[in-house]
């Protein structure tokens, strides 16, 4: 969330960052109620001062006509609070309402065809035959199946058995070890339901609610990532600055309706219902926020490149970053068999945008006032496309899938996916 003030001295800036990120700014409107708001608080306090002049004049001469003068302007004075407090709501619901403002690294453009690649790593492997995807694998290897899963759940959910659900279990247990041994990051197992006041702290409310599945006559969410409980684990807090970033990673089953997706992926392990995730989060001061976005994209890279994994990094354009970044990556692994990169992971840095909405403060120092903090996050890695990618890319030709070498030691001795 961006705060009143903010707005109030950066109109234009505001205006700016909607029509360029292609997202509604109310900010005419919410400059409107804010002097709407202003000037009922202003009026009630006046009446106050007036209030406390006639209550000491009554004191002192006790004279009864004062007495309905009082009370009329304490009725008054009561009434423009309470409209005050009714254009404040309407006000703070507005607020929730603007996106993010963007960092001037960004780039400027309107759809995906105008995100930046600013890095790759490796190589897009030649298998020496056609590969095929990782669905017509799986299906035929028995290690995924979408029919059977349909007929239980519907459209755009999977079963991984065997070595596919082992495949998984490894990655998970693998990511997790890098990111806790290597990278610094403390684990955390997080509540898979939350709260809509933690879905408005990370700004899935109220824009997003038609993407997540909300449990009927509760007020509980099912998380679309970890990074809402995760981030939201230190609301209405103030930290001690010191500490600060903190590091977090969590995996954690993850649902999304994805509405708005209809004929998309629809076919493979690609966009699903229910997925998982490895998610890294940070809490940092304002002054090293940046730089610990840099790193924590570092860090999800590295789990792609002991993969063997061929991958993109693209800086997103502001049509294409979404509502609440501030800067945003997206790392792409190649997949053979699709032709294509896959979204395997987006990390992002938020500034104040989520601390605000969730009110999480630190103290940079002994006396200091609080400031809010700064908040990070992005997949290290989500697995379904991760999958897809592994499998696509250690094919071989007669249709057996290699284990990546990092993977051997977590799946109970299979070294061949299909081997009987």
């Amino acid at each position: 969330m961006l705060s009143l003030e903010f707005i109030r001295a950066n109109p234009d800036a505001v205006r700016r960052a909607g029509e360029l990120k292609g997202e509604a700014a109310p900010v005419d409107e919410i400059l409107r109620l804010d002097g709407v708001w202003r000037g009922h608080q202003h009026r009630a306090e006046t009446i106050r001062e007036e209030q406390n002049k006639l209550s000491k004049k009554f004191a002192e001469t006790r004279d009864d006509s004062l007495k309905e003068r009082l009370r009329e302007m304490a009725s008054t004075a009561k009434t423009e609070l309470s409209v005050a407090d009714a254009v404040k709501r309407e006000l703070d619901d507005l607020l929730l309402r603007v996106p993010n403002v963007f960092h001037e690294s960004v780039p400027v453009g309107e759809t995906e065809a105008e995100n930046v690649v600013i890095r790759e790593w490796g190589t897009k492997p030649d298998l020496g035959f056609v590969p095929r995807t990782h669905f017509d694998l799986g299906e035929a290897l028995g290690v995924m199946d979408f029919e059977r899963a349909a007929r239980v759940s519907g459209s755009r959910f999977a079963f991984l058995i065997a070595e596919g659900a082992r495949l998984e279990r490894a990655l998970v247990q693998f990511m997790l070890d890098v990111h806790t041994r290597e990278h610094g990051y403390v684990e955390v197992w997080s509540p898979m339901l939350v709260s809509s006041a933690a879905m408005v702290g990370t700004a899935n409310l109220p824009k997003f609610a038609d993407q997540a599945f909300k449990v009927e006559d509760r007020d509980l969410w099912l998380i679309p990532t970890a990074e809402v409980p995760v981030t939201n684990l230190h609301r209405e807090e103030i930290l001690d600055g010191e500490r600060l970033p903190l590091k977090y990673v969590s995996y954690a089953p993850s649902w999304r309706t994805e509405a708005g997706a209809a004929g998309k992926d629809t076919r493979g392990f690609i966009r699903m219902h229910q997925f998982s995730k490895v998610e890294l989060v940070k809490v940092t001061t304002v002054e090293t926020s940046l730089d610990e976005f840099e790193q924590l994209t570092r860090d999800a890279e590295d789990i792609l490149q002991r993969l063997g994994l061929h991958y993109n990094v693209l800086a997103m354009c502001t049509g294409d970053m979404g509502f609440a970044q501030y800067k945003k990556y997206d790392l792409n692994a190649w997949a053979p068999g699709l032709d294509r990169y896959l979204e395997v992971s987006s990390c992002s840095v938020f500034n104040d945008f989520q601390a605000r909405r969730a009110n999480i403060r630190y103290r940079p120092s002994r006396g200091a006032p609080p400031k809010f903090a700064h908040t990070i996050n992005g997949s290290g890695l989500a697995l379904p496309r991760t999958i897809d990618a592994i499998m696509e890319t250690y094919q071989r030709s007669d249709g057996m899938i290699t284990v990546p070498d990092v993977l051997k030691p977590y799946m109970g001795g299979v070294e061949l996916i299909g081997a009987r």
